[in-house]
This record gives structure tokens, C-alpha cells and sequence, in this order.
């Protein structure tokens, strides 16, 4: 079974908001999803605050690029951001010794 991490749309109209989950790729975009791995806010959490929110947890998203997942495109500048690919290489590098 092929797993994706990407975005399952969430929130009001006009007012998205996604989480991040880990799903099988033939699963519809707001599917079927195997885990919840973060959320993303691009518009911030409120109104009055429009800053992105961004919040991964790291451990279920090292565990499922371990196991073979593959981010898309736009989860893995939001991996990148949060640190996650960053902790990955390190462990990755850690086993290699």
C-alpha cells in the first residue's frame, strides 16, 4: 500500500485551515485518512491573527517517513519549516554510524 502525507482541507469557507495526514494515495483528499501527523492554518488560528500556524508532530511524521511515506510537495516545505526533515537526516546519519 502506497502512503502520502498531504493535506485534508478543514475550516470554514474561505477560511482554510488543513491537517497534515498520512493516507493511502487512492483515498479522495478529504478521505479516508490512516493518521493525523499536524495541522496547517495559512490564515492564522482567529481573525485578528493572519499569521500561519504551523504544528507537526515530530515523531509520527519521522515514523512514517521511515516507513516508506512520501510527503507532498507543499508537506515538505511545511516538514522543512517545522524541523522535522532536519531530525530525520540526524537520525538517519546517527543509524549510518
Amino acid at each position: 500500500m502506497a502512503v502520502k502525507i498531504r493535506l485534508m482541507r478543514v475550516g470554514k469557507k474561505k477560511h482554510p485551515s488543513y491537517r497534515v495526514v498520512a493516507a493511502d494515495v487512492r483515498s479522495p483528499r478529504d478521505g479516508r485518512f490512516l493518521e493525523v501527523v499536524g495541522t496547517y492554518a495559512p490564515m492564522g488560528r482567529s481573525s485578528s491573527d493572519r499569521d500561519a500556524v504551523v504544528v507537526i508532530d515530530n515523531a509520527k511524521a519521522i515514523k512514517w517517513l521511515a516507513r516508506g511515506a512520501q510527503p507532498t510537495a507543499t508537506v515538505g516545505r511545511l516538514l522543512e519549516a517545522s524541523g522535522t526533515m532536519a531530525e530525520l537526516r540526524a537520525s538517519e546519519a546517527e543509524v549510518e554510524r
